[in-house]
């Protein structure tokens, strides 16, 4: 069990620092964050994983969502997102 919880430790700080590992997720997130994207465009960009009415007004109150932010949350929201392990004092 002790190795497997090191491990876990080590592999942790990488893992942070590599990101989602998942452009097409942070481009996703990027759009939804972005002002200057409107719902019509987002969901364009989505239109291969909305199947049904349902989805495709899930997704367009979630941009919503953030269309109502202010740009100092969004700024901050788009600060917490681009997470960098390099920035933590880990003592």
């Amino acid at each position: 069990m002790k190795p497997v919880t090191v491990l876990m430790l080590v592999a942790f700080p990488l893992y942070c620092y590599a990101g989602s590992g998942c452009s097409f997720l942070e481009e996703v997130i990027a759009k939804a964050a972005n002002a200057s994207v409107s719902t019509t465009e987002y969901r364009a960009s989505l239109e291969e994983f909305i199947n049904d009415e349902n989805t495709a007004n899930a997704v367009d109150k979630l941009k919503q969502c953030f269309l109502k932010q202010s740009v100092e949350t969004l700024s901050n929201f788009n600060v917490m997102m681009i997470f960098d392990s390099e920035d933590v004092d880990w003592r």
